[in-house]
């Protein structure tokens, strides 16, 4: 069955989900984590990407992002091929990293951007990993209140 196209944002934002296949972990380490950020940061510089909210969770992502001068797919399909090259060369692996293509939805209203951001910072609260948003590290290992890596 042929996938249906994806509808494009009045707004330019989304709320872009993207899993590991088979829900596998995609980051094992902070180096893997930094890896992402950077990528990410690659391509909001060449995309003029505009990152509002982020999670990396050991198994999926939650990006909640505005399109620049390409489009949602172009730049996520960019990043998910960086990324996965890394991961395979790293981990000495071949093959699919991520589960199908990515996740989106499109966020036309303030009302609904400011509960997806929620939605985003409450994802490790709702695992179970921590009680509060803020005590999430988004680097293995760091300080939650002095992360030094950030796409934004």
């Amino acid at each position: 069955m042929a996938r249906h196209a994806r509808k494009k944002s009045n707004s330019g934002v989304y709320h872009v989900i993207v899993r590991g296949a088979n829900r596998q972990e995609i980051f094992h380490d902070e180096e893997d984590r930094i890896k992402f950020l950077d990528i990410l940061q690659k391509y909001k510089t060449k995309s003029g990407l505009k990152f509002y909210a982020w999670c990396l969770m050991g198994n999926h992502v939650h990006l909640l992002v505005k399109e620049g001068s390409e489009s949602i797919s172009i730049v996520m399909k960019r990043i998910g091929v960086s990324y996965a090259n890394y991961y395979n060369w790293k981990y000495k692996t071949t093959g699919h990293l991520f589960q199908d293509r990515f996740k989106s939805e499109n966020v036309e209203t303030v009302e609904y951007l400011l509960t997806v951001t929620r939605y985003i910072h409450q994802n490790p609260v709702k695992a179970g990993i921590v009680t509060k948003p803020h005590l999430w590290r988004c680097i293995l290992g760091s300080d939650p209140h002095s992360a030094k890596v950030s796409p934004r």
